[in-house]
């Protein structure tokens, strides 16, 4: 099997979490989207979604599912979204796709994460996959410098701009011994809006699509 089926697969796994009369909190990117896509065949079921990028939003509208703003529909009861990494203790690299700002946002106002991925998302160290910084523009050397003095080694996201009208840092050849107190380090510097570091608020449950179906891990 694919990479793409074993995201459909744990994709298709998070339906079964979803409850008669939810507001499902959608996040980003391509296995976000085969969640979408399963989720417009009960959209009958739900009262709507929150979306974490303009991106998903489009797509939640096309299946004809009602996208709402966070302030309006308050505290969720799920959140939805995939992952660039993803460790056994439920703490994620994320923003891959640009939407860590938002995709925070909504974890942060949800009573319960399900992460979505295909099984080689999970690793035994985060930092591999290069940690994405959301970064107010008039503070990218600024926080450049800061990352390098961290260890790492800031790259641009060329010619991509967040839904925040902000840009991103990639950081490359990060040690993330202790994701928690990295991402506090980092939530510090003045001009970071986001880090995709998620571990202070992390997922609650992993399902991972392999070869031997899905793989289901929790705190």
């Amino acid at each position: 099997m694919s990479s793409d089926q074993f995201k459909q697969a744990a994709a298709e796994a998070a339906l079964a979490f979803i409850e008669t009369g939810d507001i499902v909190g959608v996040g980003t990117g391509s296995t976000a989207n085969f969640f979408i896509d399963g989720l417009a065949r009960i959209k009958g079921k739900i009262d709507g979604a929150v979306a974490s990028s303009e991106a998903s939003a489009s797509r939640l509208q096309r299946h004809g599912i009602d996208v709402l703003s966070l302030n309006d529909a308050g505290q969720l009861r799920i959140y939805v979204d995939g992952a660039d990494e993803a460790t056994r203790h439920l703490h994620l690299i994320k923003g891959g796709g640009g939407a860590l700002t938002r995709e925070k946002i909504v974890a942060a106002a949800s009573d319960r994460f399900i992460c979505i991925a295909d099984d080689s998302k999970l690793v035994d160290r985060l930092g591999t996959f290069p940690l994405p910084v959301e970064v107010i523009p008039m503070a990218q050397s600024l926080v450049a410098r800061s990352m390098v003095k961290l260890g790492g080694t800031p790259v641009l996201r060329s010619g991509f701009e967040t839904d925040n009208g902000n840009i991103i840092l990639d950081v490359e050849n990060l040690e993330i011994l202790d994701p928690a107190e990295m991402e506090t380090a980092m939530n510090q510097i003045p001009g970071v809006v986001t880090v995709g570091l998620f571990a202070l608020r992390g997922a609650n449950q992993l399902l991972l699509g392999g070869d031997n179906g899905v793989t289901e891990i929790t705190a």
